[in-house]
């Protein structure tokens, strides 16, 4: 069973697994391999044990099975944006592990950060994705609009980002994927 559900502390080691394997395959055209190896699971499990503390909206995708903690085979990061021009919440991550992307994983962590953001009064989302990044067409497909490019500083190179958004935010909502 798979369950989309808010993070708890002990989820924290699995969503940095998630997060360096996914930058890892995702990204391994696009940044240096050193900045790559240099991610550390360990570093990043710190980051978000302090992320779940502070109550943000880090939702996690987790397989339960015979194992005592289930395993984390994805997750979704949103918070609301004050004064934001693109607009009033941002799903600041999104990553799925390989081996269970295409069913469906991604489109349920993304609906259940518009969930997060609609509860905080949000009326819009949007979402920066690196510009060559293969997965533009999954938000594409989720209803989300192209509406602003920039670059975005790592490993100090400046990398082009398009900015999707859903507004209303109920144009998540309503998406069956």
């Amino acid at each position: 069973m798979i369950a989309i559900r808010r993070a708890r502390f002990v989820d924290a080691p699995g969503i940095a697994a998630v997060h360096v394997a996914t930058w890892r395959s995702a990204y391994a055209t696009l940044l240096p391999d050193s900045y790559l190896a240099s991610l550390s699971v360990t570093r990043l499990a710190l980051y978000y044990e302090q992320v779940i503390h502070a109550g943000r909206g880090l939702h996690v995708a987790a397989a339960y099975g015979r194992a005592a903690q289930p395993k984390i085979l994805g997750f979704a990061l949103a918070r609301r944006r004050l004064a934001a021009e693109l607009g009033d919440g941002e799903v600041e991550m999104l990553y799925v592990l390989d081996d269970y992307r295409d069913q469906g994983l991604g489109g349920r962590l993304l609906r259940a950060a518009a969930r997060y953001l609609a509860q905080l009064g949000c009326r819009s989302a949007y979402a920066w994705v690196l510009s060559d990044n293969p997965a533009c067409y999954f938000y594409e497909r989720l209803g989300g609009k192209r509406i602003a490019t920039s670059t975005v500083l790592v490993a100090e190179a400046d990398i082009p980002q398009t900015a999707f958004a859903w507004d209303p935010i109920g144009t998540l909502l309503d998406v069956n994927a």
